[in-house]
């Protein structure tokens, strides 16, 4: 009994492995950028998993989603990225992950298009719109977009003479392409 739940152990990580490797990003980038006393500062988010399924030939027919682990944040300065992981600003302990899921898409011309989303920071959902560009050359898939957010929206900190509301947020990722269409 014990050698077969070994076995299935083994079976079951070697399967989330492969899944895991189907869905990896094999290059990205979520940046943000934040006034804070008058000078930009900003930081990076790792840890990006998607699910894409985007056809520029058939837009009604295409789908986005996409995650962030909270934790992974990271400014250059450690205590400040304890303070936004804390109950101020992320509260990761209740709220691990930021999504974004896709509603709808428009062609804008060429390789640029602009995407309706559903994000959710700290359990709240908010519908914003993101220009992105998208190109798919050499087996490999890129989407760049750029959208900005209310920060207070999602109840990140509070109100601030110091702290900007807004927020600038930068996504860059690139994939190989997956048989099953999944980047």
């Amino acid at each position: 009994m014990k050698r077969y739940f070994v076995i299935i152990i083994i079976m079951l990580t070697a399967w989330s492995a492969a899944v895991k490797a189907q869905d990896a990003v094999t290059r990205s980038a979520i940046t943000f950028e934040i006034k804070n006393m008058g000078i930009t500062t900003g930081g990076s988010i790792s840890g990006l998993l998607t699910k894409v399924r985007f056809t520029p030939e058939n837009l009604n027919a295409s789908t986005l989603e996409a995650s962030v682990e909270v934790n992974t944040i990271n400014t250059d300065n450690s205590s400040r990225d304890e303070h936004l992981r804390s109950e101020d600003f992320f509260d990761v302990a209740r709220y691990p992950k930021i999504t974004l899921k896709s509603i709808a898409f428009k062609h804008k011309n060429g390789s640029n298009y602009v995407g309706t989303f559903t994000l959710t920071i700290k359990g709240k959902s908010k519908q914003i719109e993101m220009p992105f560009t998208f190109s798919d050359r050499d087996n490999v898939v890129e989407f760049k977009g750029k959208f900005k957010i209310n920060r207070l929206d999602f109840g990140v900190g509070t109100e601030s003479l110091v702290l900007s509301n807004d927020v600038t947020v930068n996504i860059d990722c690139e994939e190989k392409k997956q048989e099953s269409a999944q980047i």
